[in-house]
C-alpha cells in the first residue's frame, strides 16, 4: 500500500508537469545519445588501432637507381649491403622483438605497382626505379623506433619508415571528435541535471499543501521526498531508453548498414554487441544522476 501510494505520487507529478517531464525526457535522450557515440566511437578506435599496430610494418627501403639520399651514394643496393641489413635483422640484439621478415626485390614491387596502377604504367615505371625492400613485422609495434634507429643512416639504405606514422593522424582525428562528444554530452548533462533539479521543486511548490498536510501526520522525510526523486528517475529512464535505442540504431544502420559498405579498408567495426555493452552504462548515469539532482532539490526546498 505504501509502495502503490508513493508511485501514484509519482505518476500524479509527471501528470502535472508534463510539459517539463518531455523537456528532461528530450534533453536526457540527446546528452546520453552523445555520450554512447563517444562510448562507441573510443571502441572503434581501440578496436582499428589494435587491428592495424598487429598488422602495421616497419619497412627498409634500399637504394635504387632513382635515391638521391646521403646514403645512396654509390648507386643501387649491392648483395653485400643486402646481406649486411639481413644479418642485422637477424642478430641476438634484434631477434626478441622481430616476429618475422619479408623481402621484396624489384620483381615483386614491379609486379605489386602494376597491379595497382594498371598496365597502362608497366612502360612507364622500370624494376630498376623501385625499391628492394625488407618489411619488418614486430612482437611489439611500440618498439619500431630501435629498427628506425638501427637501420637509418646505414649505407645501401635510402629510408626506414614505421607505417604507423601514416595512421596516428587518422587516430589522433578520430581522438579529438570523441572529446568533443564528451564535451557536448557533459555540457547536456549539466542542463539535464538542473532541468531535473526546476521540475522537482516546480511539482513541490504546486503540491505545497499536500506535502504540509504530510508533515501534519507524522510523515517522514523520506516517504516526502520518494514520489518526487522518483519523478527525475522516471523521466530519466525514458529519456536514457531512447537513447540506447538511438545507439542500438545508430550501430546497425549506420554502421552496418552504411559505413562497412563504403569504408572497405576498415575491416573491422563496433557491432550490435558493443552497442548493447554501452546501454547499461547509458541506463544507469541517467537514473544515477536523476536521483542525485530530485534528491538535493527536493532536500533544499524541504528546508526552505
Amino acid at each position: 500500500m505504501r509502495a502503490g501510494l508513493i508511485l501514484s505520487e509519482a505518476f500524479t507529478g509527471l501528470r502535472r508537469n508534463a510539459s517539463m517531464v518531455i523537456s528532461v525526457v528530450l534533453v536526457t535522450f540527446v546528452s546520453l545519445t552523445f555520450v554512447g557515440a563517444a562510448i562507441l566511437m573510443q571502441m572503434q578506435i581501440g578496436t582499428m588501432r589494435d587491428y592495424w599496430v598487429d598488422r602495421a610494418q616497419v619497412a627498409i627501403y634500399m637504394c635504387s637507381e632513382s635515391s638521391t639520399t646521403e646514403t645512396c651514394t654509390g648507386g643501387v643496393a649491392t648483395p653485400d649491403q643486402l646481406i649486411e641489413v639481413e644479418t642485422q635483422l637477424e642478430s641476438p640484439a634484434l631477434a626478441g622483438i622481430i616476429r618475422d621478415v619479408e623481402f621484396e626485390d624489384r620483381e615483386q614491387a614491379y609486379q605489386n605497382v602494376v597491379d595497382l596502377l594498371g598496365e597502362d604504367y608497366a612502360s612507364v615505371i622500370t624494376p630498376e626505379q623501385l625499391n628492394e625492400t625488407f618489411m619488418i613485422n614486430l612482437v611489439d609495434q611500440r618498439q619500431s623506433d630501435v629498427i628506425v634507429e638501427a637501420f637509418s643512416g646505414m649505407t645501401g639504405v635510402e629510408d626506414v619508415r614505421d607505417e604507423m606514422q601514416y595512421l596516428e593522424p587518422l587516430f589522433s582525428a578520430l581522438t579529438v571528435a570523441t572529446y568533443i562528444a564528451v564535451g557536448i554530452a557533459g555540457l547536456m548533462l549539466i542542463a539535464a541535471v538542473l532541468l531535473i533539479a526546476t521540475t522537482i521543486r516546480l511539482s513541490a511548490y504546486a503540491r505545497r499543501r499536500e506535502i504540509g498536510i504530510m508533515r501534519l501526520v507524522g510523515a517522514s522525510n523520506r516517504f516526502i521526498q520518494t514520489p518526487f526523486v522518483l519523478e527525475g528517475v522516471l523521466a530519466a529512464f525514458i529519456g536514457s531508453a531512447l537513447a540506447s535505442g538511438a545507439v542500438i540504431a545508430g550501430v546497425e544502420f549506420g554502421v552496418n548498414g552504411y559505413l562497412r559498405e563504403r569504408l572497405a579498408f576498415v575491416t573491422t567495426w563496433v557491432d550490435i554487441p558493443e552497442a548493447w555493452m554501452v546501454v547499461p552504462v547509458l541506463v544507469i548515469i541517467g537514473v544515477l544522476l536523476a536521483a542525485l539532482s530530485a534528491s538535493f532539490a527536493i532536500r533544499r526546498w524541504l528546508r526552505a
